[in-house]
């Protein structure tokens, strides 16, 4: 008990507070010293993979509450702070701060934001811990039209450092550290039509950005030549006739009543305002939508160019399991992303699947925690086994992916306690060797557990498995449908974008 206390306070010194009051209701006196101490300089630059909604409905007395409920539904792509901006049409109302949707926002917060447009986002940070100062939606200054824009993003920037540092020399003065502003900037120093800001803007900075942007009278929403992060457009009813909704997935559709519509094509601009839905084409597209969005962050329910995710994960299992077999008594899942690629190896080897491997809710995703010494405590906090499933079984672990290799060894150390008489992995994507550049919190070759070891062998040597296998890049290519482009950068390290 007194080690685990030690555990658990360790875990806790990690966490801003008002951040880790998701989790637990603990605060560290002396955050900002531990903070200061491990954390990169926030002017590192912050890098986000989050959500993003956009909606239009000036017949609707409640687009507050429907942002709310839908930024929720894409809680699962940010879990540090959440925000919404809403337009009365005339003036922009923001409300933002650290924590779940839930946290964030109270009915008397919602009943007060009475607009005809709103745009709202949920973040994570995936360089430096997160602070409010770079919640989402980011307000900036339109001197052209001298207004006042909101700006919603999920990606990063290529080239960020340099678009800051253009825009600081022509005067723009930043009030956060996030590649989001320096996009804006760039945006915003162009006097001309939003067709050609971003026209010329894509000329410069090719990716990696799906964003809505809040005007008085608009919502604009731009996905980048390669579509490498989602955006759809969805239809919802108001009264007699019908409004338009944006966001970074169709799950966030469900919640409001409003049905998918379609994708926003990678290089288009699409507007919703009081003339309906127009869409743009600003550049030619040059699709390379990030196959980590299928495997790993997506909500299962979600559609992705017109593919099912939980279809395409169980495609993912039974591929898995018709080239990498082994005789085994159980399937079990690292919950919850990989339930549906355990739900087709089961069906593919006919080796019945249990849920032997339990999740603690209180823990959020360690992929995308910002630290390897957090994302390590919360590991040995996240799961436990059931022994009256494992004991004496040879157990078949299906993963969606490994990235840092933090979760495995925990879950080994635990089947192997609770009596698991073969542990054998089976991961329904490639290794990740290269960083990703492009939205997702994979910055260093040297993080990555498959870099770390001289060949698959060893590295099954250092989880302590019986067995340890991949899907290969054909194989998963073949589940994604060859006749479609996927950017496979973190597999291959073979990226779109230069």
């Amino acid at each position: 008990m007194v080690e685990f206390t030690k555990q658990r306070e360790a875990f806790c010194a990690l966490f801003d507070p008002s951040v880790f009051r998701v989790y637990h209701k603990y605060e560290p006196s002396d955050f900002q010293q531990r903070r200061e101490a491990m954390d990169e300089p926030y002017n590192q630059g912050v890098r986000d993979n989050c959500g993003v909604f956009g909606i239009f409905a000036p017949l609707r007395s409640d687009v507050a509450q429907l942002t709310v409920h839908s930024i929720g539904e894409l809680q699962h792509r940010g879990q540090e702070s959440a925000g919404i901006c809403i337009t009365n049409g005339k003036t922009l109302t923001f409300k933002k701060g650290m924590g779940f949707v839930s946290q964030v926002f109270d009915q008397a917060d919602i009943s007060s934001l009475n607009g005809v447009a709103a745009i709202g986002h949920t973040r994570y940070s995936t360089k430096g811990l997160s602070v409010v100062q770079n919640a989402h939606p980011i307000k900036m200054f339109d001197a052209h039209n001298n207004t006042t824009v909101a700006i919603a993003h999920n990606g990063t920037i290529v080239g960020a450092t340099q678009l800051r540092a253009q825009m600081e020399a022509q005067g723009c003065e930043f009030t956060t550290q996030t590649d989001t502003e320096a996009f804006g900037h760039a945006l915003l120093s162009c006097a001309t039509s939003w067709e050609e800001r971003f026209g010329a803007v894509m000329e410069r900075v090719t990716a990696a950005y799906s964003l809505v942007i809040l005007t008085p009278s608009a919502v604009i929403a731009v996905r980048d030549p390669y579509g490498i992060r989602p955006l759809c457009v969805g239809v919802l009813q108001q009264q007699d006739q019908e409004c338009y909704v944006v966001a970074s997935e169709s799950c966030a559709f469900n919640r409001i009543g409003a049905k998918f519509f379609r994708e926003v094509a990678p290089g288009e601009m699409v507007v919703l305002d009081k003339d309906g839905l127009r869409g743009t084409q600003i550049v030619a597209p040059q699709p390379a939508s990030c196959v980590f969005e299928q495997i790993y962050l997506a909500h299962e329910y979600s559609s992705i160019e017109g593919d099912f995710v939980r279809s395409f994960r169980v495609r993912t299992g039974r591929e898995l399991a018709r080239v990498q077999p082994v005789d085994a008594d159980v399937v079990l899942c690292v919950p919850d992303s990989a339930m549906f690629q355990a739900l087709g190896y089961s069906r593919e080897s006919q080796i019945p699947q249990a849920g032997g491997i339990v999740k603690n809710e209180n823990v959020a995703r360690t992929f995308i925690s910002p630290q390897q010494q957090m994302r390590d405590s919360e590991a040995q906090f996240k799961y436990d086994v059931r022994k009256s499933v494992v004991d004496g079984k040879r157990v078949i672990v299906v993963d969606d992916s490994i990235v840092r290799g933090t979760t495995i060894p925990h879950i080994v150390v635990l089947l192997k306690k609770a009596g698991a008489k073969e542990v054998h992995i089976r991961v329904a994507s490639p290794p990740v060797r290269h960083p990703c550049h492009l939205g997702v919190d994979i910055s260093t070759q040297e993080e990555l557990v498959a870099n770390k070891f001289a060949d698959i062998q060893a590295l099954q040597q250092e989880f302590g498995v019986d067995s340890l296998a991949y899907l290969s890049v054909d194989a998963l290519m073949d589940a994604v449908g060859k006749e479609k482009t996927r950017c496979t950068g973190c597999f291959t390290g073979e990226y779109p974008v230069a």
